[in-house]
């Protein structure tokens, strides 16, 4: 079975890159309602421009976003401290025209009861650089924005807008140059540092020296702000001192840091004066950091700040934090492993466990069974270690994944479901692999028993990786939150979970030996795994209904076919089975010719709209919504190819006495479909300290997010309901 892995990876590559398009964004002109200013309640958000050397190739053109607040209320910072979230900037540019970062002005901290959080009240201008570059021949520079803040004041509400703005080549925009030279100013200076300059840590503490601060500052109280969020306690008690013309300082360690961090920027200011000035520096980070915190997960004191907020009735949803479940590493380990042995079950993958175990009964040698258990697990962690690697990579160079990432491409599932008909088409007898092999390779395969249970350990992780089994959810999440080393550990885990049936029968002679001896059952047994590799291409067809509509199913049914045929024709001799080969050659690629672009296209909207009225889409604005009106919501983050989603939903999502009592409390029921990569839904599963599906969670107005088990009860939901705390 394991012949074929080799020969499969090109196609399922090629097949891969077709689901793999571009996303990018054109410019073509403000987009509809766009406007130069957007007003709130709470903000007044104006777009503004200085181009002080023109619009012309090599010039700097300075946007920013200005916001003028409400007394009261405030917007973030680039760390925001304890809660909150920074001002998103998404820019629609013309071609040879690039933006820059944010040039964050000094942060004042707010502190709100038991928290501290940095940001800007009253007026703040939030300056960008673009570069105007060579290509740039248009006779006006038109510049489109969607910008998105979260305002607080004792409540939070997530606000956006579109914004557009034009500035002609040769106008001036003298105006604004008083407003964008006092942003500018604000902006920290960096600062000379020194070699005995640094952060040390110590214990549960980081330690600061600090030179360079002009001489104006010497001896007086300073403000800090670390650039990396999580890392301290914006909130703690802290110390400070002048040691000369150093500053020293001694900042507590967030009990809930997730990042251990080689350098560390700090920005500090000399509180309650106007204009907020602030300085710079990058410092080195040296000592042994503490135990890393499982995951960015909610604060005690804002723990306490949810639930006071709800006494005084309901608040609007603001951003959610990670999670409130904290997950040593231990557990997330031993989670892992757990998850591992589960998929063993699962049935894609316990044909290719049940007739590599069958195989025992032909190895009557220790060495060679032990040699052969050890060769399969080597390749199961080492791929699954290689398939976190690439998650890890893709997410770090900017990419939302998240864990199953491989079905959410049409093309991959397409070419999952053909490579699973030709495995059970092999199981149920209709060819060997060995009969489009050349002598020479079937025989160097057989002489290497060792390489073909290496690669049997590659196979199976490649199709067990996008079943999701339960205990996986929480250790999968925080893998991507931990250090790459440990986060490698929880999907090696998995893997030695997976392979672990197999290694110990290897290992211990009493289970080899309990195996039933050779004989006519083992061809039955055989075709009878069969039938589970065919339930799997059943599933995987409807998935594909699911993502590309009832053309892309039925074109891959017809796919199945040819290569059925295609195998077939392989097992006839002589000038049949070339032309034979060639038909179905010609078949197949003319219908991947005339109907390829149907396995890659979104389904039409009639066939994913959700069939139950109770259950309505999913948006974070939508959530926000509900939340603010008073409405608990409960959110089912899913996706069509995942196997517990299913389970859940024909069992405790579908309990009459169930569903009834959510109606009767008027919990709004709200399905989030992951089943095509969708980057909000994403981002949403991160922010909950979750890599995958499924997800549950309630959302109850005013308090922390409650995340239930992935295995779904109807007690489990009952819990959750009942955590609500009446205003």
């Amino acid at each position: 079975m394991t012949r074929l892995l080799l020969r499969s990876l090109v196609p399922l590559a090629l097949l891969a890159s077709l689901a793999a398009s571009a996303q990018s964004l054109s410019f073509g002109g403000q987009r509809a309602g766009a406007t130069s200013t957007v007003t709130t309640p709470e903000v007044r958000a104006e777009l503004l421009a200085q181009a002080p050397q023109g619009v012309a190739p090599g010039a700097t053109v300075w946007l920013g976003l200005d916001l003028t607040h409400q007394p009261g209320w405030h917007t973030y910072w680039k760390n925001p401290g304890d809660s909150g979230l920074p001002t998103q900037l998404e820019w629609r540019l013309p071609p040879g025209v690039t933006a820059g970062e944010i040039a964050w002005p000094a942060p004042h901290k707010i502190p709100i009861g038991s928290l501290a959080n940095y940001g800007y009240e009253k007026t703040v201008l939030l300056p960008v650089p673009l570069t105007i570059g060579p290509e740039f021949k248009a006779a006006e520079l038109q510049v489109g924005l969607h910008a998105s803040w979260l305002v607080c004041k004792k409540e939070c509400i997530p606000q956006e807008g579109d914004f557009s703005i034009r500035v002609p080549v040769q106008g001036s925009t003298a105006g604004n140059g008083t407003a964008f030279e006092a942003a500018r100013a604000a902006a920290p200076r960096p600062i000379l540092s020194k070699s005995s300059d640094g952060v040390e840590v110590v214990g549960q503490s980081l330690k600061v020296v600090m030179h360079g601060l002009p001489a104006a500052l010497h001896g007086k109280t300073l403000e800090v702000f670390p650039e990396t969020g999580g890392v301290t306690e914006p909130a703690g008690a802290w110390q400070q001192a002048w040691r000369g013309t150093a500053w020293t300082a001694t900042l507590p360690l967030s009990a809930h840091r997730s990042a251990n961090p080689d350098r560390l920027a700090l920005v500090v200011t000399l509180p309650q004066t106007e204009p907020l000035q602030g300085w710079r520096a990058e410092l080195p980070v040296t000592g042994t950091w503490p135990a890393l915190s499982p995951i960015a997960a909610v604060s005690p004191a804002l723990q306490a700040a949810l639930q006071s907020n709800a006494e005084t009735g309901p608040k609007p949803y603001a951003a959610a934090p990670a999670s409130s479940s904290v997950f040593g590493l231990t557990a997330a380990l031993a989670g892992a492993l757990l998850g591992g042995l589960i998929l063993n079950l699962m049935p894609c993958v316990f044909p290719v466990l049940a007739v590599k175990m069958v195989g025992f009964v032909q190895h009557h040698d220790p060495r060679t069974r032990a040699a052969s258990g050890v060769a399969y697990t080597a390749g199961t962690v080492l791929s699954f270690v290689a398939l976190g690697g690439l998650l890890l990579g893709l997410r770090a160079a900017g990419e939302q994944l998240g864990w199953g990432f491989q079905l959410q491409s049409p093309a991959f599932v397409a070419g999952l479901a053909l490579l699973f008909t030709v495995l059970a088409l092999n199981l149920a007898g209709l060819f060997e692999f060995g009969q489009f092999l050349p002598s020479r390779v079937a025989s160097a395969q057989a002489s290497h028993p060792t390489v073909n249970s290496f690669l049997s350990g590659v196979l199976a992780t490649a199709i067990a990786s996008p079943c999701t089994a339960p205990f996986m959810g929480a250790s999968l999440g925080l893998a991507i939150a931990l250090p790459a080393a440990q986060a490698l550990a929880v999907f090696a885990a998995i893997g030695l979970g997976m392979a672990l049936p197999y290694l110990l029968a290897s290992l211990i002679p009493g289970l080899a030996n309990a195996m039933p001896r050779p004989g006519a059952w083992m061809q039955t047994f055989r075709r009878l795994m069969a039938f589970p590799m065919f339930a799997t291409v059943v599933w995987l067809v409807w998935v594909l209904g699911q993502q590309s509509g009832i053309d892309g199913a039925g074109l891959l049914l017809a796919l199945m076919v040819l290569v059925a045929f295609a195998l077939w024709t392989g097992t006839l001799a002589g000038r049949a089975r070339q032309i034979g080969a060639l038909a179905a050659a010609l078949a197949l690629a003319s219908t991947l010719w005339w109907g390829g672009h149907l396995l890659t296209a979104p389904a039409p909207a009639a066939a994913v709209a959700l069939k139950e009225e109770r259950w309505q889409p999913w948006s974070a604005d939508r959530a926000a919504e509900l939340t603010a009106s008073g409405r608990s919501a409960m959110v089912d983050f899913t996706a069509a190819w995942c196997v517990t989603c299913q389970y859940n939903k024909k069992t405790t999502l579908s309990d009459p006495a169930l569903l009834a009592e959510l109606d009767n409390k008027k919990v709004a029921l709200l399905r989030a479909d992951w089943t095509r990569r969708d980057p909000a839904i994403t981002e949403a599963l991160r922010q909950l300290g979750r890599s995958g599906v499924p997800v549950y969670v309630f959302y109850h107005p005013g308090q922390a997010p409650v995340v239930l088990s992935e295995i779904l009860s109807v007690s489990d939901v009952r819990n959750a309901l009942s955590l609500r705390v009446q205003p």
